[in-house]
């Protein structure tokens, strides 16, 4: 069972997150996006972002971003600092600098337990107990940090930093 071990503010400065936007007919029969995850390490989509120079807000970390404004939206990629070119076959979008709740998951990747609407509502009951308001139409992301969550622990566990942008 998945569980949130640590909760804390961050302030990003704004942040261009360059990669693929999908919605929700690029889902995969389980509802999620893993296929979509699999193809970019089939295909080495990350290889020319990562050669950007990701911003230090995120490190190197890969990014699964979302939001729902009109619709649902899914990004794969990483973020940049905001005057980062895009690459050619990739698309961006700016995000204002902001204050975000960051909650770190620890539970099994292999399981599903990090990901989806639970994962979701743990970490959101998690940071309005911080005393934190979610922003109006927020961007949410998974960080997926080295070695945090590319490092099993001896139980298989890794941690998964699941945020939020907050109101101002």
């Amino acid at each position: 069972m998945a569980k949130v071990i640590k909760v804390f503010k961050e302030s990003f400065p704004p942040l261009r997150l360059i990669g693929k936007r999908y919605i929700d007919i690029d889902r995969d029969p389980d509802g999620g996006f893993s296929q979509k995850w699999g193809e970019w390490f089939e295909q080495g989509y990350f290889q020319p972002l990562e050669q950007l120079g990701a911003a230090p807000a995120s490190g190197d970390a890969y990014i699964g971003c979302m939001r729902c404004v009109g619709e649902f939206e899914y990004w794969i990629g990483m973020f940049f600092s905001e005057s980062t070119p895009v690459p050619d076959g990739y698309m961006s979008v700016d995000i204002p600098a902001s204050d975000v709740g960051i909650c770190w998951i620890y539970g099994r990747q292999d399981t599903g337990e990090l990901y989806g609407q639970e994962a979701h509502e743990m970490c959101m009951a998690r940071i309005k107990e911080a005393g934190w308001s979610i922003a109006d139409n927020p961007w949410f992301f998974e960080l997926y940090n080295c070695p945090r969550f590319t490092t099993p622990d001896e139980e298989g566990n890794v941690i998964l930093d699941y945020g939020a942008y907050l109101r101002g």
